[in-house]
């Protein structure tokens, strides 16, 4: 009943069938992956977020090479504000809107330098370009709480005479006359002292892992939908070949009937002798009541 599959027309759709629910699971496997890498960044941003700062001795080799395991992290720096090195970074919406970062390099009082970015600005009513004011730093020795995040990449654009297109802290670097760190730059969140009015704080990073999970789920029902597709094909196959033998059985029993019939009329056609004259006769003499014709037949038996 089943030997139409090892055809090779069902072979082939076989073949078609699993190499689609591989393909299916690999998809589904790798939202699977994407979803794991975003809460690991969750994670990662949650239990480093609210941590306990650490010194800059700490840290100092984090803003040489960032460890991405530690982005995020809190970190405590004392120094004095470089104001001329100050600039404004384009195009970074906050909540929808969009404006400018300001960052500015913080030197501390061991004599190395790192980036601090001190928060965000709308664009400006007056000029397009930049925005209406930007809020003056501390003056003196000031502390910064912030927390590390990585250097950007450079983008192929160009920026205005006091702008950066992007974070790209070597590049950020060759508009100083002193060294920096470039490894990371500082987020702030905290300065002593304070100072109004300051840059809006950047907003806590958010995580959304429900269309990896929903995708992974959608990915794993295609696959397991197009075996059962193929298994509902088979079974009907199976259910045309059994209607096929029925029917065929049925001719044929129909067929045996028929013929059965037709050699029994034969049979009763032969076995019906056609009267003769003789028969006629006696069969008149019958008639009318004489027996010569039943002593006729008699004789001729």
């Amino acid at each position: 009943m089943f030997r139409f599959l090892f055809s090779r027309k069902w072979l082939g759709y076989l073949l078609v069938a699993v190499i689609f629910a591989i393909a299916c699971l690999g998809l589904g496997l790798w939202q699977l992956s994407r979803k794991a890498e975003v809460d690991a960044a969750a994670h990662k941003v949650t239990s480093n977020y609210s941590a306990k700062p650490l010194e800059y001795a700490e840290a100092k080799a984090q803003f040489a090479s960032l460890d991405l395991s530690k982005e995020w992290t809190p970190v405590s720096l004392t120094g004095v504000y470089d104001v001329a090195g100050q600039r404004i970074v384009r195009n970074r919406p906050l909540n929808g809107q969009p404006g400018y970062d300001v960052v500015i390099p913080l030197r501390l009082t061991n004599g190395d330098a790192v980036v601090i970015d001190r928060g965000w600005l709308p664009i400006g009513d007056k000029d397009p370009g930049r925005p209406d004011s930007v809020p003056a730093p501390p003056s003196g020795t000031v502390t910064v709480l912030a927390r590390l995040r990585p250097g950007e990449i450079k983008l192929q654009r160009g920026a205005p005479e006091g702008q950066l297109a992007s974070i790209e802290l070597k590049d950020y670097a060759q508009q100083l006359n002193y060294p920096l760190m470039t490894g990371a730059y500082g987020v702030m969140f905290q300065e002593t002292p304070s100072v109004s009015p300051v840059p809006a704080a950047l907003s806590v990073p958010e995580f959304d892992d429900g269309t990896n999970l929903s995708y992974a789920l959608q990915w794993f029902a295609f696959g397991l939908l197009f075996l059962v597709g193929y298994g509902y094909v088979v079974r009907q196959q199976v259910k045309l070949d059994r209607l096929e033998l029925d029917e065929e059985a049925l001719a044929e029993q129909q067929l045996g009937r028929s013929s059965a019939f037709q050699a029994r009329r034969k049979t009763a056609a032969t076995t019906q002798r056609k009267p003769t004259a003789e028969d006629e006769e006696d069969a008149l003499l019958d008639a009318q009541g004489f027996q010569g014709g039943q002593a006729a037949r008699q004789e001729r038996r």
